[in-house]
């Protein structure tokens, strides 16, 4: 799993590759809190090189999203690939995380 952040105005955009399972959910985990901390309460998940998912990486962004929250900011989903998608619509995070096609429309539901 690889991790990188970059801003786009006031949006801070964190792209995940790879397998977001029991063995890289920590570091994901450890890299958000990391965001959040330094003030970047706008942040979306650029997940379209996110071949896997698991239950620890859904728990990876509920707690992140909690924790955004708690500071008055947000957290958006873009890009994710079909079968990482059935999984967040599965599990219901779709439901209170907003979801976009590409990393454009996620920065830009930040707006107004």
């Amino acid at each position: 799993m690889e991790l990188s952040s970059s801003q786009q105005g006031d949006v801070t955009i964190v792209k995940i590759s790879g397998s977001v399972d029991a063995l890289t959910a920590g570091e994901a985990t450890t890299f958000l809190e990391a965001q959040v901390k330094e003030g970047h309460l706008k942040l979306v998940t650029d997940l379209s090189d996110v071949e896997y998912m698991s239950s620890a990486g859904l728990r990876t962004l509920l707690t992140t999203l909690k924790q955004v929250r708690q500071s008055e900011g947000d957290l958006r989903i873009a890009s994710a690939q079909e079968n990482v998608r059935k999984v967040l619509e599965m599990a219901g995070l779709t439901s209170i995380m907003k979801s976009y096609d590409d990393v454009e429309a996620a920065v830009g539901s930040f707006a107004g």
